[in-house]
């Protein structure tokens, strides 16, 4: 009996025990699981990622705010610009995208290690230049720049501005300060981001007024290069008279002064052969319709011309232009610039050419070296090219102008040449009759005697 109490004890003891632990298990599970349900800590939000639409709808909100400070602070800066009753702006069609746009923005600007070109300067020496000033006319007229025409058509409506040295055009106060203040920044601009202000000139109706305000001859190199490209990137009227009443002063007058070129100024020119048209009408022709243009300027300017591609349409219209124009020295140098490009040139202009030689027939004067060289380079491109009547006047022309090295090469090349119109085949020279191929006819026989049986 006292083993079987004891027993029975021991199992009620043990299964209390198990009953407590299974409440302590129990009492655990409750309690990990109330921890599983706590908000994550701060560094476990890290996980957790934003849907894909409510992303969109974070970004489109912060571009939309975006763009409205951006637009707030143009209208801030245009409302200037629209003040202005008397100055009419013009739709703005601009023949360049607004990528365009932001390249001009980004310019960087050029390094004054490279700051002056030289180009074949170094070719130019002073007797060639004494000899070319002779056939510069004597009274030719200053280099005319953008502020003698807008001070001329001032002074032209206001007798009290004939008293001002630089009389302001009549426009609304707000505009002359605003471009008072661009022509500021023009004048100690290097690089970075050009006034936007500034780029609003070209849209003007009255532009000329505009522009003459920032004082472009005060304009740093690199700042004419800008401008260069923005006008650049407008039609050629607009074009046309910026080269020639800004750019195109700037480039002679810095020549003038340092014996070479800005390399900014440089690149200038070349940006503007962009317009072939505004080019030739805007800095070419006027150069050489100048009379004064020296053989330094040519060189300089005419290595922009060498070193592009031009449309040919183009230079058979500078050419003929050249050639009709009145002489000065240095208009052989850019004739011979483009016979040397070899492009094929029509006819009408080729006779402009050989028209333009021959009015030194009776010329007294001894023709320069480089005009000489311009005539050979015409008969070395295109003595095929030339009608028999052409090269009969030039054999003619060769008696009168000659120079000891140039000339024998000249009537050699008209020597060994076609005329106009005819083709190699089109020349029958003598075979001798030994020479020629003996045709045969292999059923021909000749007829053999026989003999009589």
């Amino acid at each position: 009996m006292t083993g079987r109490k004891r027993k029975s004890s021991e199992g009620g003891q043990k299964s209390q025990r198990d009953r407590h632990r299974r409440a302590l298990d129990e009492e655990d599970d409750n309690v990990f699981s109330k921890n599983r349900k706590r908000t994550p800590k701060l560094h476990h939000e890290e996980d957790t990622l934003i849907s894909p639409a409510l992303s969109a709808k974070i970004l489109n909100e912060a571009l939309e705010q975006q763009r409205e400070v951006l637009e707030e602070d143009e209208q801030a800066e245009e409302a200037k610009l629209q003040a202005l009753p008397r100055l009419s702006i013009e739709s703005v069609q601009p023949s360049v995208s607004s990528d365009d746009d932001d390249e001009i923005d980004d310019f960087q600007g050029f390094s004054e290690t490279q700051s002056l070109y030289d180009g074949d300067a170094q070719e130019i020496n002073e007797e060639d230049e004494r000899i070319l000033s002779a056939f510069m006319p004597k009274d030719a007229a200053p280099q005319q720049t953008l502020a003698d025409v807008i001070i001329r058509r001032i002074r032209e409506k206001d007798a009290e501005a004939a008293t001002e040295e630089r009389p302001v055009p009549k426009l609304d106060p707000s505009i002359i300060d605003l471009y008072k203040g661009v022509g500021k920044v023009m004048s100690r601009y290097t690089n970075g981001k050009i006034p936007k202000a500034f780029k609003h000139i070209a849209s003007f109706e009255f532009w000329e007024e505009v522009l003459y305000l920032t004082e472009p001859e005060k304009w740093t190199p690199n700042a004419m290069y800008q401008a260069t490209r923005l006008f650049a990137s407008r039609n050629v009227k607009k074009a046309q008279r910026f080269y020639m009443l800004v750019l195109l002063p700037r480039v002679r007058h810095d020549i003038r002064e340092n014996k070479r070129l800005h390399f900014s100024l440089y690149q200038s020119l070349k940006k503007s052969l962009y317009k072939p048209a505004a080019f030739f009408k805007g800095i070419l022709l006027p150069l050489c319709k100048s009379g004064t243009c020296t053989l330094r300027e040519a060189v300089i300017i005419g290595s922009v011309i060498q070193k592009l591609k031009i449309p040919p349409i183009h230079s058979s219209v500078a050419l003929m232009k050249l050639a009709e124009m009145d002489y000065c020295g240095t208009t052989s140098y850019f004739i011979k610039l483009f016979l040397d490009k070899k492009y094929a040139m029509p006819y009408r202009v080729l006779d402009a050419a050989v028209a333009h030689f021959m009015r030194f027939l009776e010329d007294e004067r001894i023709m320069p070296v480089i005009w000489h060289q311009s005539l050979l380079s015409l008969v070395q491109r295109y003595k095929n090219e030339l009608t028999r009547e052409d090269k009969d006047n030039l054999d003619r022309l060769l008696q009168h102008q000659k120079h000891h090295l140039v000339t024998p090469e000249i009537k050699r090349e008209l020597k060994d040449s076609l005329n106009r119109g005819e083709k190699e085949d089109d020349i029958v020279s003598p075979v001798s009759v030994i020479n020629q191929k003996i045709e045969e006819d292999r059923w021909d026989f000749p007829t053999v005697p026989m003999e009589e049986d």
